[in-house]
């Protein structure tokens, strides 16, 4: 129907339409040229994106989706070359009388615009222009703004007017004003392909019987935040609706039998929900279903064996969910057409298939979970496997196993007891992920087909040399962007070898019980973006080299036996940098201040001695964090195409008086750890301008001088530990305005005067104050004899001692006291059984006076 060469019989391109198309591209902002071709020097039918009719040579389409991949360690997917600006859509429509197709898609457009006048002569449907144009909605059919990530539309009211709509994506769009989303979105009578995926919707209209849907054939309103039961007006569609995806919607209840009224289902996902009950065995009755999917939900009971009735079945997943019983050949005899199974259980599920059994059908993905001891037979007749998962199993690995799993692209074995060694096993899978099996032995051995490896948290032991510098590795280009082999027991050097492994991008090797000095060699892996060393016991000096490794944004050595000054050179894009105990000494090198990506500095438990630099203060992702969950994750690309492989990196770190781990979360927190060092001088003020920052502590040093009142400017502060320095002077009271502080300590300074006032301050105990023996006031027992009413009397000298006339006041007091007590004393209890009473009073007050008399006279207290 379209054509984007030049046109038929040799027509040029409509005046009008290229004059709008000239519109268009002037509320585009276009940085990279994508719209460079839009000249008129040329005929609009050849510009870029632009169809045109092949016999009337008008504008009938623009199609300018936008490539973007998702990349490691990005705070976002790099769109910088894809439009953005406002898409002026009624102007579109107006001026381009037979536009019938607008695909947008994947790029960064900030506004959507459609102005019209409610002219009862443009059925309510006119433009606000001198010329009074009706918008034409007699045309468009196909509207495609989906993966527009910043774009948010705050109403849907203007989708009525484009009537003729039969396709409409606008998935990943923020609809999360929209309340009233299901009233427009019916008001298109043409509609067969609904998409508003992950668009922040809420409401489902549960009161609503019916929903004018008469040609809807696709909808999908998954990824949402519905948090409801499914709503009755989706069983009395009264279209032959085909494909249904409603999955991680926070939907709950039981699966209504009301949904066989969509008897035409060919695809239903209602998977990562909170609904629960059994599986009902009416599923069984959808004759045309072709994707079941129930994975991620809290189904309980057994699999029912109606569901093995569903021969078109390509798609089945039943996992993660409490289900028990038996699950055997008579669940899947039956599916012939099955493509991709899931089947697992967070609960007790066993397989009983019989070892002789030759399944019907050749699986590409295949998810397993079970608590029987074997492995069931029929695995090994699939031969198209491309993706397998098996988790929380116990089995025995073979040889068989792992030439089995060796041609499959994509393997993910996590949370399983496998018994089993791989010394000098062969992996060969793009993807590989073995982590917390209790597998034993030495290292495997990669080939290059591996992108992506992580062993993490099992028992291996050995050095690293077989994986890294064995002799398959030397001769051959490698292609391994990420390698995890932390949390086991290898022990030796790091190697030499890292010139053959210059793709790497992240690199884990923390704790084991690695030793030796960091190889020079590793400054060759110019793409490094994450390094991981700890909790080892490396040592020496970290080498030069690494100044190489210009892209490196996390470095994390803590625990090690690291020596020397922490180097000046190290990358500026470093987003986090941990070298704690270690035995790094010198001072902070300013150069650390040129880090303007900085979200976490942990020093602490070094010999790092002087002051802290002022410039700390210019860091600028601490001055204001803008939280991005990509920032510390590793992306790779899946088998499944529309999906990514992603590892989030983690740190464990010391906030809030407790040593806590950050992983998914990490991209939240923002730190400066000094703690435990040989720090000097006064704090500098400039440190109080990272408003960004949540957790500083600068414990256990020499620092001195006093608490700068900036420290108010610190509005997201969570926790703050000054304990054990020489600080002096007055809390400043503008600490206690600081609303988000759960976490403080002071003790052990030389803090003086009343704590302030404020209700976050006196809700910490009086371990946050201890140690300071001048400092009064709640929560502390001392009192405070200078507040604000007696400020102008000296009951406190100018050093901040008490005054002699301070000290006979309280002698005075405590005799005057004394001698009426005994006359009250002698007065009532005239009874000689009770005068033994009073007089023991008498000498406990006598001491007490003793007491308090050496104490106030003793001018070393």
């Amino acid at each position: 129907m379209f054509n984007t060469a030049f046109c038929s019989f040799n027509l040029r391109c409509n005046q009008r339409d290229m004059h709008a198309l000239l519109n268009f591209k002037q509320g585009v902002t276009d940085t990279s040229g994508v719209l460079s071709s839009w000249s008129t020097e040329r005929d609009c039918c050849e510009w870029k994106g632009v169809m045109c009719s092949n016999i009337t040579s008008r504008v009938t389409g623009i199609t300018l989706p936008c490539s973007a991949t998702l990349q490691s360690y990005e705070d976002k997917m790099d769109r910088s070359h894809c439009l953005t600006g406002s898409i002026h859509l009624s102007l579109l429509l107006v001026e381009l009388e037979l536009l019938d197709y607008l695909d947008l898609t994947n790029n960064d457009f900030l506004e959507l615009q459609f102005d019209y006048l409610h002219n009862h002569t443009c059925h309510n449907l006119s433009m606000a222009t001198s010329s009074r144009q009706c918008v034409n909605s007699s045309t468009l059919r196909h509207l495609d703004l989906s993966h527009n990530w910043n774009l948010v539309i705050n109403t849907l009211k203007w989708l009525p007017y484009i009537s003729s709509l039969e396709y409409l994506n606008l998935r990943r769009i923020d609809l999360s004003k929209e309340t009233n989303w299901l009233q427009s979105v019916t008001m298109l009578p043409s509609l067969s392909h609904l998409n508003m995926r992950d668009c922040e919707l809420k409401d489902l209209s549960l009161s609503l019987q019916y929903a004018n849907f008469t040609k809807l054939q696709f909808l999908s309103l998954s990824a949402n935040e519905f948090n409801s039961e499914l709503p009755k007006w989706l069983f009395n569609l009264s279209s032959g609706i085909y494909d249904l995806y409603l999955s991680s919607s926070s939907l709950k209840g039981y699966l209504p039998k009301a949904l066989l009224n969509l008897h035409e289902l060919k695809d239903l996902a209602l998977d990562d929900n909170n609904f629960d009950g059994p599986i009902p065995d009416w599923l069984g009755e959808f004759e045309h279903l072709e994707t079941l999917c129930l994975g991620d939900n809290m189904f309980s009971g057994s699999i029912p064996t109606n569901l093995g009735n569903l021969s078109s079945l390509i798609t089945l997943d039943v996992s993660s969910n409490p289900l028990t019983g038996v699950v055997s050949e008579r669940n899947l005899a039956k599916l012939s057409k099955l493509k991709n199974l899931e089947i697992s259980s967070c609960s007790t599920l066993i397989f009983d298939f019989d070892s002789h059994w030759i399944p019907p059908f050749q699986l590409e993905e295949l998810t397993l979970g079970f608590s029987n001891p074997n492995l069931p037979a029929w695995l090994y007749t699939q031969r198209s496997i491309q993706f397998l998962t098996i988790w929380d199993s116990s089995f025995k690995a073979s040889n068989k196993f792992w030439n089995f799993i060796s041609r499959v692209t994509e393997i993910e074995l996590q949370g399983n007891l496998i018994d089993g060694n791989i010394s000098n096993v062969l992996l060969n899978s793009t993807i590989i992920y073995l982590s917390s099996n209790c597998l034993k032995g030495g290292l495997p051995i990669l080939s290059s087909n591996v992108i992506y490896v992580s062993l993490s948290n099992n028992s291996l032991s050995g050095d690293m040399s077989p994986l890294l510098c064995g002799h398959n590795v030397s001769n051959e280009k490698n292609n391994l962007l990420f390698l995890d082999i932390s949390l086991n027991n290898l022990s030796g050097g790091l190697t030499n070898c890292w010139n053959n492994w210059k793709s790497l991008v992240a690199v884990h090797l923390g704790t084991n019980n690695l030793s030796g000095k960091i190889p020079s060699s590793m400054g060759l892996l110019s793409n490094l973006k994450s390094l991981h060393l700890h909790e080892n016991k490396l040592h020496g000096e970290i080498p030069h080299s690494l100044k190489n490794c210009h892209s490196l944004l996390v470095f994390n050595v803590r625990n090690n036996d690291l020596s020397g000054n922490i180097p000046d050179w190290i990358s500026k894009s470093v987003m986090a940098l941990q070298l704690r105990s270690n035995n790094f000494i010198g001072k902070i090198p300013p150069q650390i201040c040129q880090m303007s990506s900085l979200l976490i500095l942990d020093i602490a438990y070094n010999a790092i001695y002087g002051h802290i630099p002022s410039c700390l203060g210019n860091i600028k992702t601490l001055v204001f964090n803008n939280a991005s969950v990509n920032k510390f994750r590793f992306y790779s690309p899946s088998f499944d195409e529309d999906s990514y492989l992603f590892n989030d990196d983690n740190l464990e770190l010391v906030t809030k008086g407790q040593v806590l781990e950050y992983d998914k979360n990490l991209h939240f927190m923002t730190l400066i750890d000094m703690s435990s060092n040989n720090l000097s001088g006064a704090i500098p003020f400039q440190m109080f301008s990272l408003i960004g920052l949540l957790s500083l502590n600068l414990s256990n040093n020499k620092l001195a001088g006093k608490i700068p009142n900036e420290i108010g400017n610190m509005k997201n502060l969570e926790s703050l530990d000054f304990s054990t320095n020489q600080l002096g002077g007055e809390i400043p009271q503008s600490l206690s305005s600081l609303s988000f502080l759960g976490y403080l300590n002071l003790s052990f300074n030389n803090l003086t005067g009343k704590i302030p006032s404020g209700t976050q301050l006196l809700g910490f105990s009086t371990l946050s104050y201890i140690g300071n023996r001048d400092l009064c006031g709640s929560p502390l027992t001392k009192m405070c004899f200078q507040d604000d009413k007696h400020k102008g009397k000296e009951l406190v000298d100018e050093d901040g001692n008490q005054s002699k006339f301070l000290t006979w006041f309280y002698i005075g007091l405590e005799s005057g006291f004394v001698t009426g007590f005994l006359g009250v004393c002698c007065a009532i209890f005239l009874n000689r059984n009770m005068r033994h009473v009073c007089f023991k009073l008498l000498y406990n007050l006598r001491d007490q006076l003793y007491i308090m008399v050496n104490v106030n006279m003793n001018p070393f207290h």
